[in-house]
């Protein structure tokens, strides 16, 4: 059985199991991904590459000439000549050159960059600080001692390589400008002897420099995948904050269409009201001939349709009122201890004279000796006839309506009416739980009715703090049930004990 439930009192006609604006917002996403893929390999992010290469040369200034100095001092230590003072300054002066470059880089904006020039300036930096580590290499130590000295030149070279790999992964090529010609010179300077150790050492420097430029090439893909998702989510942001202002401005809106909506209201109900009040007291003196004899029948069937009309016009400004007020909030509960049982008792008495019209039955199935119940008896009464009306409504003659009141799992209370009419479609629930939604059943039929009547009892069993579910099966009849909460139900008390009290009378 279909089955629906309205969480909210909000009656705009809207679907909410369809996914539409589900696919809508994945396709704006995707749509936006799709645009930041294509913009990966795009000069902008470049330039942002380049930003971070020499935002990297700035934070790491001090590592590599640390190093040098390191290798200077080791280096006297060991006893070497005078060539390591001259090769610690120049390639120190070297880092120092690519440290003034970042520094202009890092100062310039990302739209003024000018990416081929600045790009062509870091390589020529990097290949002069690696003439400095060309320059160690070409040193030689025969004073020493140290016979493995190619070992320990390869060793710091395999350092300063894999500093330089993490450092300098930002820009493309930075590693092999630096260190392609060291190592060139290292092959040429250990190819006279062509010992098993210089040829292991320059086997080693050979495969490290590609293998650390891949490692680089690493870093460098991933520092692209972080700017593509900074990128992706500044976007989302521009997009949200686009959308929040765009919301902003149609609840601005709605709020203004609103207030309009509750003057407007107000106004004309006033407006209405007086004429209409004066229209069915006329038209029913006329029809009921109080002042004396109206000889044309046709003038009194007139003024009865006039009389029937005008009560037809007040009862739905009536009910249009009690929905702006539930929807605005501004329904006032005159809250006392109502039976349950006893006002749809009095509601299906009411209805006697249409359900003996149509040769309906009522059944009615009520549950002994309820506590009374915390409620608007107004709001009660409203409801249980509203749902009864429609019962009889849609209920064919010779058919009947259950009427039940009862007990919830949970404490609470509930009124559930049953009839075994036509049913809804499960596509039409939306459509009837809708402010002045009718479903095609009801259209075809041409029952009169304005279609607030479901509306206004959503809104009055919510208000109440209760839940409202409709039930329905196309040419199996329709079950609305109308449940209280136990907070809502007055427990009895307990009868005083009788305490026969002396003394003296006065």
């Amino acid at each position: 059985m279909a089955v629906q439930r309205s969480a909210s009192a909000d009656k705009i006609i809207v679907d909410r199991t369809k996914p539409s604006r589900n696919s809508e917002v994945a396709r704006a996403i995707r749509r936006t991904r799709d645009r930041l893929a294509e913009q990966v390999g795009s000069p902008a992010f470049e330039r942002e590459l380049l930003k971070l290469h020499a935002h990297a040369m700035i934070n790491t200034v001090v590592a590599m000439p640390l190093l040098v100095v390191l290798i200077a001092a080791a280096g006297l230590f060991a006893g070497m000549n005078i060539d390591l003072l001259l090769w610690a300054p120049l390639t120190m002066l070297g880092y120092a050159v690519l440290a003034l470059v970042a520094r202009r880089v890092e100062r310039t904006p990302v739209n003024e960059l000018s990416l081929g020039k600045w790009s062509k300036i870091f390589l020529l930096g990097h290949a002069v600080s690696g003439i400095g580590w060309a320059y160690f290499v070409y040193i030689q130590c025969d004073s020493c001692g140290l016979e493995p000295f190619p070992v320990v030149k390869a060793v710091i070279l395999l350092l300063a390589i894999a500093v330089t790999a993490i450092i300098a992964s930002a820009l493309r090529g930075a590693l092999v400008a630096t260190f392609a010609l060291p190592v060139a010179i290292f092959a040429a300077a250990g190819a006279p002897s062509w010992s098993p150790v210089d040829v292991l050492m320059v086997v080693l420097l050979a495969i490290s420099l590609p293998f650390f430029t891949y490692v680089a090439g690493n870093f460098n893909r991933s520092a692209v995948m972080l700017l593509a998702f900074r990128s992706e989510k500044d976007a989302l942001i521009a997009e949200l904050e686009t959308a929040k202002s765009m919301s902003d401005e149609a609840r601005r809106r709605a709020e203004e269409a609103n207030l309009a909506k509750s003057r407007f209201l107000a106004s004309m109900s006033h407006e209405l009201r007086t004429p209409l009040n004066a229209i069915l007291g006329f038209s029913e003196v006329m029809a009921t001939q109080v002042l004396g004899p109206l000889p044309n029948p046709t003038y009194r069937g007139y003024a009865q349709d006039i009389h029937d009309s005008g009560t037809h016009l007040l009862e739905l400004i009536n009910e249009i009122l009690d929905l702006s007020r539930i929807e605005a909030g501004r329904y006032q509960l005159n809250e006392e201890a109502v039976t349950l049982a006893n006002i749809v008792d009095e509601c299906c008495h009411l209805m006697e004279l249409r359900t003996s019209n149509k040769d309906i039955r009522i059944t009615k199935e009520f549950e002994r000796d309820m506590p009374r119940l915390y409620a608007d008896e107004r709001a009660i009464r409203q409801i249980a006839l509203n749902l009864l009306s429609n019962a009889v409504k849609f209920t064919p003659s010779g058919g009947e309506i259950r009427v039940r009141v009862g007990w919830t799992a949970g404490g609470g209370q509930y009124v559930s009416i049953k009839d075994n009419g036509p049913g809804i479609p499960p596509d039409e629930l939306p459509v009837v739980m809708s402010a002045f939604g009718q479903g095609a059943i009801a259209i075809k039929s041409a029952e009169q009715g304005t279609g607030l009547g479901l509306p206004i009892v959503q809104g009055l069993v919510q208000i109440h703090g209760g839940t409202f579910d409709l039930q329905s099966k196309l040419r199996e009849g329709t079950e609305v049930v109308a449940t209280f909460p136990a907070s809502r139900v007055i427990e009895p008390m307990p009868a005083l004990a009788t305490v026969a009290v002396g003394g003296r009378r006065h």
